[in-house]
């Protein structure tokens, strides 16, 4: 799905870092693509939020038709599995590999790192993967009960904010790896830019739901932080996918909370 930098030599060209974006957080298919140098990778970056754009765009988009051919309940179960599948389940299994890891890693950084490389999964990881997917069936279902499934767009979006966010203020803990190459050679005030851009577009969309959105991604994303810098003194690739499912559901939840009102 991404293969290691080795062409030292390539531009930085933002339509490559585009696609480097495009390929690396999701099944979309992007062509072969030569492989990117480690200053695209940073580049990459700045797409995030535009990404999560174009994700939620087209899920709105099956999820409109999906809701109208079947009752709620398997509506939202197939608008879930193609919202799993569009990413290839990379962020998900971040998200189980850091439940497994925080409760068997015992405050230890270095067996919590070790932990996170682990391919099994064990209960830990099973249980919280199982939960996160409940919330997110049934918050689905709800919006689309409440004929909002056009909301579906921003939980997609806020949680690929928070993921570039998070590699702008966070360390990263490994020496090695995708996310060195990020962290490195990242373009803070380009990541910013976009990220703000997005924001206020939902604000548009969303007028005063955006409040509760706001607040609950703010909090979701300085505690999960601050556990990271406290256990890992930064983050990994496996902890920002942590971040992006957690702040996908909080999402969910805030917008049914908002729009039940």
């Amino acid at each position: 799905m991404f293969k290691a930098p080795q062409d030292e030599n390539t531009q930085n060209k933002p339509f490559q870092a585009l696609l480097v974006a495009i390929q690396f957080l999701s099944v979309i298919p992007v062509g072969k693509l030569p492989a990117p140098s480690e200053k695209v990778i940073g580049a990459s970056l700045n797409w995030y939020p535009v990404v999560g754009l174009l994700l939620g765009a087209l899920l709105c988009s099956l999820a409109h038709g999906i809701s109208i051919l079947f009752p709620s309940l398997l509506a939202a179960a197939i608008i879930l599995s193609i919202w799993v599948a569009l990413t290839g389940a990379l962020h998900l299994d971040g998200y189980g590999d850091s439940a497994d890891a925080w409760m068997g890693g015992l405050g230890s950084k270095e067996r919590t790192l070790r932990l996170l490389k682990d391919p099994t999964s064990g209960p830990i990881a099973i249980a919280a993967m199982i939960l996160l997917l409940m919330l997110k069936l049934f918050a689905i279902e709800a919006l689309l009960k409440l004929d909002q499934a056009l909301l579906l767009i921003w939980p997609l979006v806020f949680a690929r904010i928070s993921t570039a966010l998070l590699f702008v203020s966070t360390p990263y803990a490994r020496k090695s790896g995708l996310g060195s190459a990020i962290s490195e050679y990242k373009q803070d005030n380009l990541v910013w830019l976009s990220s703000v851009i997005m924001m206020l577009l939902a604000i548009y969309f969303l007028s005063w739901a955006i409040i509760p959105l706001l607040l609950s991604c703010s909090l979701v994303f300085w505690y999960l932080r601050s556990r990271m810098m406290k256990r890992l003194q930064g983050c990994t690739g496996d902890t920002a996918g942590a971040l992006l499912e957690i702040t996908e559901c909080t999402v969910l939840l805030s917008l049914v909370a908002s729009h039940s009102l």
